[in-house]
């Protein structure tokens, strides 16, 4: 008796599921444009978004001109966004603004299509194209909107990428370092400091760069070591005015110092 209860039961769902298939294929080929355009968006609200995109499909281009266009347009480029397919969301919310630039959803549409960028942004080991273009439109946004009640979070947005490509930079530079690699070293922690002048980890910056120096006049040919050895000391004096109270300050002067003697030794 179980075993043909259950049996019931599968044949009644795979009945239920092909009627809502075949359902769906016969809205599809009925090319009434009114049901479709209501259908999909009655899937659009029942988060059915692939059907939804797929009706948005069969009449957008019938609705140029029309009062309709600019709604399906703008929810068209939604149910890419809710597909996960963040590349043709970018796409459609751009057209749509320029296709409507006085659509009272071009903001949104301006917003989404940053914000499909972001979604994009990947770990800070991997590549930062997507979030190098982020940060752009993000901020495009914000001088086009400057009155928008959605700055705070663009702001927000743009403070968090910003923060994953300077530890990015940073993890660079240290590898750079640990891989005695200390001209190349020097120079990327010089840019971290151009590039994020607002870095919480300038002690921690200028501490490597005065370490990478010195290292690298102590590793050079001869006739390098005195102009090397003379940077290592700008550096360090310049470590000693910005932090009087670094937990590195005891190896920074100690480093200046034998800088100094070596300087002294060369001439």
């Amino acid at each position: 008796m179980k075993s043909r209860f259950f049996l019931f039961l599968l044949l009644g769902s795979i009945a239920v599921l092909n009627s809502c298939k075949n359902e769906f294929e016969r809205l599809r080929a009925t090319g009434d444009e009114e049901t479709l355009y209501q259908k999909a968006f009655e899937y659009y609200e029942e988060e059915e978004y692939l059907k939804a995109q797929t009706l948005f499909e069969l009449i957008i281009n019938n609705l140029r001109g029309k009062v309709e266009a600019e709604k399906v347009y703008f929810y068209y480029a939604y149910t890419h966004y809710h597909l996960n397919r963040f590349i043709l969301a970018n796409y459609y919310f751009k057209n749509f603004a320029n296709t409507f630039p006085n659509s009272e959803y071009r903001e949104e549409a301006d917003f989404m299509a940053a914000y499909s960028h972001y979604e994009m942004s990947p770990s800070y080991r991997l590549d930062q194209t997507f979030t190098e273009k982020a940060i752009d439109e993000f901020q495009i946004f914000a001088n086009t909107y400057p009155n928008s009640s959605r700055l705070v979070r663009v702001n927000a947005l743009i403070e968090e990428m910003r923060a994953k490509q300077e530890t990015k930079a940073f993890a660079e530079a240290k590898l750079y370092f640990d891989l005695r690699q200390y001209q190349s070293a020097t120079r990327s922690l010089e840019n971290i400091l151009k590039d994020f002048p607002d870095t919480k980890e300038a002690e921690r910056i200028r501490y490597l760069m005065v370490k990478a120096t010195f290292l690298l006049a102590e590793n050079s040919v001869y006739a390098k070591m005195e102009e090397r050895y003379t940077e290592a000391i700008q550096y360090a004096e310049v470590f000693v005015r910005k932090f009087p109270d670094s937990k590195y300050l005891k190896e920074v002067l100690s480093i200046n110092e034998s800088s100094s003697k070596k300087v002294k030794e060369l001439l």
